[in-house]
């Protein structure tokens, strides 16, 4: 954890190290399935194979609330296909 020395309290400098450590990470992407997808800037990601770019959470590919949100909108969609 650099860049924090002692300041702050440990409990924020863990939170911190534990979003730097999620918006560095590699995602896989939904178009070609390979571990490409990057951060370009704030909410916009990026496969670095086929160039797909995503809107998803300012620090990782997706948030809680889209997952729930997809979770919905594929229950619906099998339903109205059976």
């Amino acid at each position: 954890m650099p860049n924090y020395s002692i300041r702050y309290g440990a409990s924020i400098r863990k939170r911190a190290f534990s979003v730097k450590q999620k918006k560095q990470a590699k995602y896989k992407c939904e178009a070609c399935g390979r571990l490409t997808v990057k951060r370009v800037g704030t909410s916009i990601w990026r496969c670095r194979h086929c160039n797909a770019t995503y809107a998803g959470g300012a620090y990782t590919m997706t948030t809680p609330e889209g997952d729930v949100a997809r979770r919905l909108i594929e229950g619906i969609t099998k339903r109205s296909n059976s």
